[in-house]
């Protein structure tokens, strides 16, 4: 007890500096949870994909619609446990501004490739006994106060209707959950069938087709075979694992892995430098304290203990605070980004990792004065104080 609270009347003595000190550290873990959880966010695509989920999709380009007719041939390949189809509808609520990611869907077979997404069973019969429904995602219902029952306009910037417009009156049936908090649920799906008979051009085509293999490792066999079924074809198709396609799409914006990394990187640099600065400082100003102190008994690997202490409790102090202020930034730019971004969640994996990053900036800062003070010699610890 003692020595704790002589490492609290150091870490206090100069409260200015403490809290300068403290606030650089906080921005730093402020900028590291609000960005980690970013780039959580912009991966989660990857992330949580199926490791047996195959996407198949036109060989020119994934836009280009595929034949209706290759849903049945690929469900008859060996390997290939059950297969789904979507298209999508361009969709938004009542601006164009207001974007709202449409597709339409088999109703049958989606939530079964999709096992992720939970919804009432009562709600999934209601879904698919009306075919003017719509199964919304908890995410976008939750931004747009939608509630089941509710008859919405969704409009569409590609397709019109056989009978003028470009709106569909969709009643809401269902709302849909994930079993994990980054699933995202910022979308919503209606039925394939309905889409067909109302919308006024476009064929018996699917936009590309998500298929679940029987076990993850004859993955590249039955990418290979529905390739090879449909090569030469007016349709050619490309088929990997979900994991690489959403990895692919995401990487046409730009490296955001890098992007993130450098920014973290460079706050910490700067961080190290500004704390490491602090408390050879500090400990230099405590040159003759720390000869009295060795004078009194204090042994020197004690007052390396107590130094290293002071310099991980400065790092956790300011630390805490700035990952609670990013949990807090996180949590309010959820619900405001919720229309472009999958769930932006701080979770438990991203406070382990600051909770290290504090340990380990409190170590890498205070090693230095802390050696520096266990190999001081008392005379010349008077001399220079």
């Amino acid at each position: 007890m003692k020595d704790l609270y002589l490492v609290y009347k150091n870490l206090t003595r100069k409260k200015m500096r403490l809290f300068l000190t403290s606030l650089a550290i906080f921005v730093a873990f402020l900028i590291f949870g609000a960005v980690t959880a970013l780039q959580g966010a912009l991966n989660s695509g990857i992330e949580m994909s199926a490791d047996n989920r195959l996407v198949v999709v036109h060989k020119t380009n994934f836009t280009n619609p595929l034949p209706y007719a290759y849903v049945n041939k690929v469900q008859n390949i060996d390997g290939v446990h059950q297969v789904t189809h979507a298209n999508w509808f361009g969709g938004y609520y009542q601006e164009p501004a207001n974007q709202v990611i449409t597709m339409a869907v088999d109703p049958d077979t989606y939530f079964d490739v999709y096992s992720e997404l939970v919804v009432s069973p009562e709600q999934m019969a209601a879904w698919k006994a009306n075919r003017a429904g719509v199964m919304v995602g908890e995410r976008l219902a939750k931004v747009n106060n939608w509630k089941v029952g509710d008859q919405i306009p969704i409009s569409s910037n590609i397709f019109s209707k056989k009978e003028g417009g470009h709106t569909w009156e969709l009643k809401v049936e269902g709302i849909f959950g994930a079993t994990d908090p980054q699933v995202d649920t910022g979308y919503m799906v209606f039925h394939y069938k309905y889409f067909m008979e109302t919308q006024s051009w476009g064929g018996d085509n699917v936009g590309w087709l998500v298929l679940t293999t029987d076990d993850p490792a004859i993955n590249e066999q039955v990418a290979k075979a529905i390739d090879e079924t449909f090569a030469n074809s007016q349709a050619e198709t490309d088929t990997s694992t979900e994991k690489a396609f959403n990895k692919a799409f995401i990487e046409q914006i730009g490296n955001i892995g890098l992007i993130i990394f450098g920014v973290v990187f460079m706050a910490f640099f700067t961080i190290l430098v500004v704390v490491g600065n602090t408390m050879v400082l500090a400990i230099r100003e405590r040159t003759a304290e720390i000869a009295v102190l060795k004078t009194l008994g204090f042994s020197s690997p004690r007052i390396f203990r107590m130094i290293l202490a002071e310099s991980c409790l400065l790092s956790f102090l300011g630390g805490l605070l700035g990952l609670g202020a990013a949990y807090l930034a996180v949590d309010g730019a959820s619900e405001f980004l919720a229309r472009f971004l999958p769930n932006l969640v701080l979770d438990g994996s991203i406070a382990l990792q600051a909770l290290g990053y504090m340990l380990l900036l409190g170590l890498v800062t205070g090693i230095v004065p802390a050696i520096s003070a266990l190999r001081l010699n008392i005379i010349s610890g008077f001399s220079k104080g």
